[in-house]
């Protein structure tokens, strides 16, 4: 059973968040696509809308029109005749094909005139004309930043326990690139770790929210769609909530449990075992064997061919010299009697040689002759 078309006309508002400009069927084709493939579009603000068909309330594709550097006709201006326009955007270029010039005309029209400013030569009757400057005029005040009247302030029964920046935080770890079922998995094998779970949607540019809920009967697991607007975001629910980012998506699905569920973190392991760090290679722990003492150089003797025999030091002449051990068998009493009486008479000359005194009876004794 289709919905009703003011049903689908309301969800559609609610989503876009956008006014409604024009709509009508049409064909569409990428660069890289082979065939035109037919849509149901819908002009709404400064951008175009794709459904698959007019009962579907949630847009298959987007295409951003701000982008639009030029829209030219493949085809000239003739009845009965599909017409072609090419738009070049700045990432790609499409085509749209509608079934006649004059519905060709029209959308050229109402593009360009949100795009840019009413076009000077329009093949249209004078109401589509009025009609498009009342687009371009209404368009022209949702653009200016002064038309938007400023948000009441949030009541303050509505925050919760968790801070602004603790969900800033967790709406970064609890968003997973990962499919519905591997979601669900995760949430399943891990519950203490939370239960909501933020991951793409397979719709393009949109996201979709897994939750583990624990009722009567046991755990529950549940998929809610996020779209992507203009304005913000759309959760997809029987009364769609339209919120400014994803931080607040997550917000509200926690408020509404009641604080009864959490964003998914993994829990992060932890070490048992403490272990040494290895030493620098700079350093050396081994222990080393004590430094040896240098020991003295001294140079070799040198020694002639020969051997020379080492006599003893001679004493200087007019020295006394101490007489040796007597048991010292090298020198007997008369080489000691002759030495003394050699030394005495070197003495006697040396002082007596220039006087007539008489010799001392001592050195007559020594002599063994007296003499007068």
């Amino acid at each position: 059973m289709s919905r009703p078309p003011r049903v689908v006309h309301k969800r559609r508002e609610t989503i876009t968040a956008l006014p409604l400009y024009y709509s009508g069927h049409l064909l569409k084709k990428h660069s890289k696509d082979t065939d035109f493939k037919k849509y149901y579009g819908e002009l709404r603000g400064c951008s175009l809308f794709l459904y698959k068909d007019d009962t579907q309330d949630t847009y298959t594709e987007k295409l951003d029109l701000d982008q639009l550097k030029s829209m030219e006709s493949d085809s000239p201006y003739q009845k009965k005749e599909p017409t072609v326009f090419t738009l070049s955007l700045s990432t790609e270029k499409v085509q749209l094909k509608m079934d006649s010039a004059d519905t060709g005309e029209v959308w050229r029209g109402f593009i360009l005139t949100v795009v840019k400013e009413l076009p000077s030569k329009l093949q249209l009757m004078p109401g589509q004309v009025l009609q498009l400057k009342e687009v371009l005029a209404q368009e022209i005040k949702r653009k200016s930043p002064s038309s938007r009247p400023p948000l009441p302030p949030r009541p303050g029964f509505l925050s919760g326990p968790p801070s602004k920046d603790k969900l800033s935080s967790e709406i970064a770890e609890c968003f997973f690139d990962v499919t519905r079922k591997e979601a669900e998995k995760m949430l399943e094998e891990n519950p203490e770790c939370g239960s909501i779970i933020l991951r793409p949607s397979t719709m393009p540019n949109n996201y979709a929210l897994t939750l583990r809920q624990v009722s009567s009967s046991g755990p529950v697991m549940k998929n809610y769609r996020v779209t992507q607007i203009n304005a913000g975001f759309v959760i997809e629910l029987e009364t769609p909530v339209t919120v400014s980012s994803l931080k607040d998506v997550l917000k509200y699905f926690i408020e509404k449990t009641e604080y009864r569920l959490c964003p998914f973190i993994p829990s992060q392991p932890y070490d048992t075992l403490i272990e040494a760090s290895p030493a620098p290679k700079c350093l050396n722990t081994t222990p080393r064997a004590p430094k040896p003492l240098p020991k003295a150089q001294v140079s070799p003797m040198l020694r002639s061919q020969t051997k020379e025999k080492i006599l003893p030091n001679k004493p200087d002449e007019g020295e006394y010299v101490i007489p040796d051990d007597p048991s010292d068998s090298s020198l007997n009493l008369a080489q000691l009697d002759d030495e003394l009486r050699r030394a005495l008479k070197q003495r006697r000359e040396n002082i007596y040689v220039s006087t007539d005194e008489k010799v001392s009876p001592y050195e007559t004794k020594l002599n063994g002759k007296t003499t007068m």
